[in-house]
């Protein structure tokens, strides 16, 4: 599985975006997917994880209430869409994927995406 994150840029606080990532190859759909992030200078850290059949999701605690992951198997991505926006939020993201079920750490993914720039200005 190959995987393209997109949608990252600049937004101002309190603002949204929605990042995608599409995977290349046919066993998309049985592979849970997750975002993690890493902003300057901290580790990678947790965001978001959605089972491969879009019916169970999980967050990280600082993205609760604000962020919403969600899949479609038929065009092979999943999106993260990011809403109330904080400066705090500025990291780069990356989407992964892993056979779990919504897995939560780096170790549980196989797969990694190169990553989208999101900065948050307040």
């Amino acid at each position: 599985v190959q995987l393209q994150a997109s949608g990252g840029g600049l937004v101002q606080a309190g603002g949204s975006l929605r990042l995608s990532c599409a995977a290349s190859g046919r066993t998309f759909s049985s592979y849970a997917m997750g975002w993690f992030r890493q902003a300057p200078g901290k580790e990678r850290e947790f965001v978001a994880a959605v089972r491969w059949s879009g019916e169970s999701t999980y967050y990280g605690d600082s993205v609760k209430g604000r962020f919403t992951i969600s899949r479609d198997n038929a065009k092979n991505t999943v999106y993260l869409q990011m809403n109330s926006l904080k400066p705090e939020d500025t990291a780069v993201y990356y989407c992964a994927a892993g056979p779990g079920f919504v897995p939560r750490r780096q170790y549980e993914y196989e797969y990694w995406g190169q990553g989208t720039l999101v900065t948050v200005s307040s």
